[in-house]
């Protein structure tokens, strides 16, 4: 009877296990600028994508980490001349999230994102300029989206603003200032857990 009371208790605990904690996968569309001291930046577009854990705090709360992968940058204009400026990222956002029981989500949280690679592209011409820009930012997120639950996919928007001065101004004769914005419109799938 003890041995059938154990078995119970631990199947109980592991479905409660396999509802506390879900992995899911994401991919969408990055529009991407930058502020500060760039003239004329703008709107460049990008994509992310990755994967993210669900872990939930009770029915309507989660922190849900992310790691994901974003271009972004900017497209500006100097002396008549048109230049993308490519920046990619490996982000890893952890956020805090409000699930309500409609499917209807909004989170927010901290983001620290490794810069990856640095290109300015004007027509044909590529240069690395990755020693113009800081290896870490640090930004915060904003987002709001809609989970269908009975085929676990849902949409989400989110903007992400750049806290830290990503302008790298390391050979001490440059100085100046760069933040980036991002707005993000993609695809979520959630699947399993443990």
């Amino acid at each position: 009877m003890k041995k059938l009371i154990l078995l119970a208790l631990t199947g109980a605990l592991l479905s409660t296990t396999q509802a506390q904690i879900k992995f899911g996968v994401k991919a969408g569309v990055n529009l991407a600028t930058l502020t500060g001291d760039i003239s004329n930046a703008k709107m460049l577009t990008g994509f992310n994508a990755g994967g993210l854990v669900e872990v939930n705090l009770g029915k309507m709360f989660a922190v849900q980490p992310e790691v994901l992968y974003s271009s972004q940058g900017a497209k500006s204009s100097f002396e008549g001349q048109d230049f993308n400026m490519n920046l990619g990222y490996l982000n890893v956002p952890v956020l805090f999230k409000y699930k309500h029981p409609s499917g209807f989500f909004a989170a927010t949280g901290p983001q620290i994102g490794f810069l990856l690679s640095a290109q300015e592209k004007a027509g044909s011409d590529h240069v690395d300029i990755k020693s113009s820009f800081k290896s870490t930012d640090f930004s915060w997120a904003f987002g709001v989206g809609y989970m269908l639950k009975p085929i676990n996919v849902g949409v989400e928007a989110r903007f992400n603003q750049g806290l830290s001065n990503i302008a790298s101004n390391s050979d001490q004769q440059t100085t100046g200032t760069g933040h980036n914005q991002v707005i993000q419109v993609g695809l979520v799938y959630m699947f399993g857990g443990l």
